[in-house]
């Protein structure tokens, strides 16, 4: 994906209830990790790989997300907000409802980052490698959940399982998920506008997981294992220091 204006969204809407008590008094975005909000660490990322223009929805304490932006002078680049403040919409609704800021020339793809994951992925070589004649790319790992993405032997997503419940979803009705791969979400994906004429469809909220698992059949939607990705998701008060040591010895 390489072009002049590079765009990304960073989802930091999320009211961090799960890392409370701090989150009582600021964004789970602007909680530090090695001495930097977590805002701030995707903005510097980004910059670094080339990305020009971000769009970041807002919710809870929206005020302090939008003037962090604005006393750090944008980290060098071109935001948009795309306000949440009345309602939260999940995933895909803030997908949604952003289209009109996140739109880029004919169907190159935009990536989508969740603001509490940290990774060593390359994000500028994970957008010029993956990006080629995709609906969506999404960054997948082997790491442990019991919800896993069921993928064919290309790689291709069709379909979900909960490990817990033995819940399956799929638009395939004789799908073998024995034969199937298995790889947790990392949070981490590139969107192609092509997308956008499905959203008519959706209501305000919805998760973008359950947007692709309902056009994966007819819309080309891939898994990315990444050789080598480190990934941690900086959800809970005891992952904090955890973070730490991940963010100086793995993403730097």
């Amino acid at each position: 994906m390489e072009k002049e204006n590079m765009k990304a969204m960073i989802f930091a809407a999320g009211l961090g209830t799960r890392l409370k008590p701090l989150t009582d008094r600021m964004p789970k975005a602007l909680v530090p990790v090695a001495g930097k909000p977590l805002l701030q660490i995707q903005m510097e990322k980004l910059k670094a790989a080339g990305f020009t223009d971000v769009v970041i929805n807002v919710h809870h304490f929206s005020t302090q997300i939008i003037r962090f932006i604005e006393e750090n002078h944008a980290f060098g680049l071109r935001v948009s907000f795309s306000d949440e403040t009345a309602s939260l919409l999940e995933t895909g609704g803030a997908v949604k409802k952003a289209a009109r800021l996140l739109a880029t020339d004919g169907e190159e793809p935009f990536l989508i980052h969740n603001v509490d994951i940290l990774s060593n992925v390359d994000l500028h070589r994970f957008c010029s490698r993956e990006a080629m004649g995709h609906a969506a790319s999404l960054l997948v790992s082997r790491r442990p959940s019991k919800r896993q993405l069921l993928f064919d032997e290309d790689n291709r997503l069709v379909g979900w399982q909960n490990i817990e419940t033995g819940e399956v979803r799929t638009p395939y009705s004789d799908l073998d998920v024995l034969h199937c791969s298995q790889y947790a979400f990392s949070g981490i994906h590139l969107f192609s506008p092509r997308l956008f004429r499905y959203f008519p469809d959706w209501p305000d909220k919805f998760s973008i997981v359950d947007f692709y698992l309902s056009l994966c059949a007819k819309e080309p939607i891939y898994g990315i294992p990444l050789q080598g990705l480190k990934l941690m998701d900086v959800g809970k008060l005891d992952t904090l220091t955890m973070a730490d040591q991940f963010l100086l010895n793995e993403c730097c």
